[in-house]
C-alpha cells in the first residue's frame, strides 16, 4: 500500500516508519527542508529507542521516503495521513492551525480518491472540519473519504507500541474507508475497533484523560498514606490486583508530564466547557498534577529550610526516561523554583539536556551522574533512568556531603535504604531517617 505521513514529528516519523517496516511504500512530508535533508541521512530530530534504526533499514530497502513536496507525496498514495501538531492554545483548548492548513494543502493536490486519516490528537468534530475544507479546495473534483485513526503510543516504547499494538481505533464514514484501514492494520495483528469518526476522536481523549486520572488519584492516596506511615506501593500492588483496577498507570510519584497527559486533559475541559459540560473530575485532575510536582520542593524545605549556598544535585530533566522530551517535566518547575531560593543546582540526564537548556534558563548540567552527585548536599531523583536506579549508593555516600536522597519516583525500596545510611524521603512511604 502507499501511503503519505504529513508531518514528521513524534506521531507521523514513528507512524511512517512502523507503516513501512510492515511492508508499505511510505512518503513522509514536512515543510522543513533542513529537516527533510538530515532525515535522508538517517539523522532523526528525536530520541526513540528503536527508531533511527528502522529509519535506516526501511530508506535501505527503499520503503521509506522523506520530501517536502505534498504533490509527489500525494500522487501514488491510497492514504494520506495527517500527523501534525496540535499544540495547546492559551485558552486550553486545541490549536488547530496546522492541521486546518494541511486540509487546505490536501485539498488543493487532490488527484484522486484517497482516505484521509487524522492520527493528530484532535478535538471532537475535527474531522467534519476537515472534510469541509477538503471538499472546498478540490472544488469537488475527486470523491475522497475522511477517517480518525489516534495514536496511542508511549514516548520511550513508541516503536514497540506500534509494532505489538494492542488495539487499532477506526473511525469512518464508508465501508470502502473501513476496507482500506483495515487491511492496513492487518499485519500487526492486533483488534480493530471501527466506530463512526466522532467516537474515535473521542476515544483518544478520554483514554488520555482517564489515565491521567488513574495517576492523579493515586497520587492523592500517596499523599494520604505519607500521614499514616503507609506504603502506597504496596497499597498500589494490592489495588491493581483487582481485574477491574488493573496495575498499570499506579506508580505514585510528582505528576504526570510529556505532550499527551496534560495537552488532552485541558482540551477536553475546553470541549465540555463549549457546550455546557462541567468536567469537574477533569479539572480536580489538572490541579491535583499541578501540586504534586511541588512535594518534592516540600521535602527539600522540610530538611533545609533555607536553601540559601546549598548545592542540590537533580537526576533527571526528561519528564519520562528513554526520551529528551521535555514537555511538562517537573524540572522546569523545580530547578528554578530552588535557584530562586538560593540554592545551587547542577542537573543529570543523559539524553535530554540539550532539550533542557531552552527550557530552564542558566541551567548547570553534567552527562557524568557521579561528577554531579559530588559534594551536593541533597540528591533529588525526578526521572526514573536506569543509570539512577543503577547508580553505586556507597560511592554517592563517599561523595555528597551531606547523605539525602530526595526521590520522586520511588526507584528505591525502603528495606534496601533503612541500612544505606541515606535520610531517604519518597512519595506515598514513610520517610527513612
Amino acid at each position: 500500500m502507499n501511503i503519505c505521513v504529513i508531518g514528521t514529528g513524534y506521531v507521523g516519523l514513528v507512524s511512517g516508519t512502523c507503516f513501512s517496516e510492515i511492508g508499505n511504500k511510505v512518503t513522509c512530508i514536512d515543510l522543513d527542508e533542513e529537516k527533510i535533508e538530515r532525515l535522508k541521512q538517517g539523522i532523526i530530530p528525536i530520541y526513540e529507542p528503536g527508531l533511527k534504526e528502522l529509519v535506516l533499514k526501511n530508506i535501505e530497502e527503499e520503503r521509506l521516503h522523506f520530501s517536502t513536496n505534498l504533490a509527489e507525496g500525494m500522487k501514488d498514495a491510497e492514504v494520506v495521513i495527517i500527523a501534525v501538531g496540535t499544540p495547546q492554545a492559551p485558552s486550553g483548548e486545541a490549536n488547530l492551525e496546522y492541521v486546518e492548513n494541511v486540509a487546505v494543502s490536501i485539498g488543493e493536490n487532490l488527484n484522486g480518491y484517497k482516505v484521509i486519516v487524522t492520527k493528530s490528537t484532535v478535538p471532537v468534530g475535527t474531522g467534519q472540519r476537515v472534510k469541509s475544507i477538503i471538499s472546498e479546495y478540490s472544488h469537488g473534483k475527486y470523491e475522497f473519504d475522511v477517517a480518525s485513526n489516534p495514536e496511542f503510543l508511549r514516548e520511550g516504547s513508541a516503536v514497540y507500541d506500534t509494532m505489538n499494538m494492542d488495539r487499532a481505533v477506526i473511525g469512518v464514514e464508508s465501508k470502502r474507508a473501513e476496507e482500506v484501514l483495515t487491511k492496513l492494520h492487518e499485519p500487526f495483528n492486533t483488534e480493530v475497533v471501527v466506530t463512526n469518526v466522532e467516537t474515535s476522536e473521542m476515544i483518544k481523549y478520554a483514554s488520555n484523560a482517564f489515565l491521567a486520572t488513574k495517576i492523579s488519584f493515586i497520587n492523592e492516596i500517596a499523599n494520604l498514606s505519607e500521614h499514616f506511615g503507609a506504603d502506597v506501593i504496596k497499597v498500589a500492588e494490592g489495588m491493581g490486583l483487582d481485574k477491574r483496577i488493573g496495575k498499570h498507570f499506579l506508580q505514585a510519584g510528582i505528576g504526570y508530564g510529556g505532550s499527551c497527559f496534560p495537552k488532552d486533559t485541558s482540551a477536553l475541559i475546553h470541549i465540555g466547557r463549549e457546550v455546557g459540560e462541567d468536567l469537574s473530575i477533569l479539572k480536580a485532575v489538572e490541579e491535583v498534577n499541578g501540586k504534586q510536582r511541588m512535594r518534592i520542593a516540600d521535602k527539600v524545605n522540610e530538611i533545609y529550610p533555607d536553601l540559601e549556598g546549598k548545592k542540590l544535585a537533580v537526576l533527571g530533566l526528561a519528564f519520562k526516561p528513554n526520551t529528551d522530551d521535555m514537555r511538562y517535566a517537573p524540572s522546569i518547575d523545580l530547578i528554578p523554583y530552588f535557584k530562586n531560593k538560593g540554592a545551587e543546582v547542577i542537573a543529570y540526564d543523559p539524553i535530554a539536556y540539550e532539550n533542557a537548556a531552552k527550557e530552564i534558563e542558566g541551567l548547570q548540567y553534567s552527562t557524568d551522574l557521579y561528577e554531579t552527585i559530588k559534594d551536593s548536599d541533597a540528591v533529588i531523583i525526578l526521572t526514573e533512568w536506569d543509570e539512577v536506579k543503577k547508580m553505586d549508593l556507597s560511592k554517592v555516600k563517599e561523595l555528597v556531603n551531606e547523605p539525602i536522597i530526595i526521590d520522586g519516583r520511588n526507584i528505591y525500596k525502603l528495606d534496601d535504604m533503612k541500612n544505606s545510611g541515606f535520610y531517604y524521603a519518597s512519595i506515598g512511604r514513610p520517610t527513612i531517617k
